[in-house]
């Protein structure tokens, strides 16, 4: 049985993420593992009966222990308000965590010989880092009924120095957004320089860590004062403390603006990590996991600047297959993301503890796991994508016992 050291941070989800979790911990992990956990439930159920605090308290978690991972969650809307009966339209989870670790997503497709992606020219992974704090996430929005006018207004706190661009001292600033003739919506969105130059830490250390390009992108030309910022703060960074260690590396940094870099990321062999904002890297790291193959195959993590991980599914918590499941079916639903959230914060607890044998483990795993696809045993949703298709596909817990007993023949 192998040791850990020291616990980490474990979250619950829904649905047949819930169930996919649960299968993976007791048929692949702790038969071998004398896994020890800090368990949070952030199941939809949970987070309403303690007021969401359960999941603060999740994060702080991770940054206490250093380590967490955590299952697919809903983020309920208008009809998860009724079909639970929710007080309210409690938010994102992982909006939440992010924001309290002021992290950065890594999101990498798994890759399988067998499953070539939609561009043929990318022969490498691609990663993209998402800013995780603010911007529309954290956006404040109304709808406006009539006529009138809106203005976007900045007031310092009493004893605070305004020094904006007209010279003031404290009167802080006002401009019109718009004069409405006739009904409208508003949206008022902010980011931090703290959190932005975290962002940029986050990157440019994964980077160098990673051995591998970075690509950084904004819409500097149409945002010139909020995504501009953006684009100081990382390439001040860059060129004050990381242009030497780039080279060093053998590795390289390039900005462009978002549009020209999906076209140039469309045209290359891949293997760089591209640093998005933070709807830039949601809507592109769903359009890389959908060129690899699917949602299920995606391994995600959120960096904090001071180093803590947190390794999520990036998928969503797969409703049609829980509502099968609850019927006595058997879903074929695709544990691999799942899998390697487990994988990758056990090998990360391994490293910061100095146990090896921990890390070896999930890495012996996640090499199991690969090879089965690439002999052919998957589930449905890459075997319609894969040199193999044609063949049935397996269960999800087909597949997690034959990872483990491929584990226990090895050993």
């Amino acid at each position: 049985m192998i040791r850990m050291s020291n616990p980490l941070a474990e979250m619950d989800g829904d649905e047949m993420a819930r169930v996919l979790w649960w299968m993976i911990k007791e048929i692949v992990i702790t038969p071998f593992v004398d896994l020890r956990t800090e368990y949070y439930d952030l199941g939809m159920e949970n987070r309403e009966r303690t007021g969401d605090r359960v999941t603060h308290d999740a994060a702080r978690a991770v940054r206490r222990l250093g380590v967490g991972v955590k299952s697919a969650t809903i983020t309920p809307n208008a009809q998860r308000v009724e079909e639970f009966g929710l007080s309210r339209m409690w938010p994102s989870p992982n909006a939440t965590i992010r924001s309290m670790l002021d992290g950065t997503v890594f999101r990498q497709p798994i890759t399988f010989a067998c499953v070539k992606p939609l561009i043929p020219t990318w022969k490498e992974p691609i990663t993209v880092a998402r800013h995780a704090y603010g911007d529309i996430y954290k956006g404040v929005e109304m709808k406006v009924p009539c006529k009138g006018e809106a203005r976007l207004t900045f007031k310092p706190d009493p004893g605070e120095v305004w020094g904006g661009p007209d010279g003031t001292a404290d009167a802080g600033a006002s401009m019109e957004v718009h004069r409405f003739g006739s009904p409208g919506v508003l949206l008022a969105m902010h980011n931090l320089d703290e959190s932005i130059a975290g962002f940029a830490k986050s990157c440019l250390e994964y980077a160098l860590d990673q051995g591998r390009d970075l690509w950084f992108s904004t819409k500097d030309t149409i945002s010139k004062v909020y995504d501009h910022n953006f684009k100081d703060i990382f390439l001040g960074m860059y060129e004050d403390s990381y242009k030497g260690r780039f080279a060093d590396r053998g590795i390289s940094f390039k900005y462009s603006l978002i549009d020209d870099m999906v076209a140039q990321a469309v045209k290359s062999r891949g293997g760089f990590i591209w640093a998005c904002k933070n709807y830039d890297g949601d809507v592109m790291s769903d359009m890389v996991a959908a060129v690899y193959g699917s949602l299920g195959t995606m391994a995600s993590v959120l960096v904090s600047p001071e180093g803590h991980y947190e390794y999520e599914a990036a998928h969503g918590t797969v409703t049609r297959h829980y509502r099968l499941h609850l019927q006595g079916g058997k879903p074929p639903t695709n544990p691999i993301a799942s899998l390697f959230t487990w994988t990758g914060g056990l090998r990360r607890r391994g490293e910061l503890d100095g146990t090896p044998e921990l890390s070896e483990f999930a890495d012996a795993v996640e090499g199991i796991a690969v090879g089965l696809v690439e002999s052919g045993v998957m589930t449905g949703d890459l075997m319609g994508i894969s040199d193999y298709r044609g063949r049935p596909g397996v269960t999800a817990e087909e597949f997690l016992v034959k990872v483990r007993d491929a584990y226990a023949s090895s050993v």
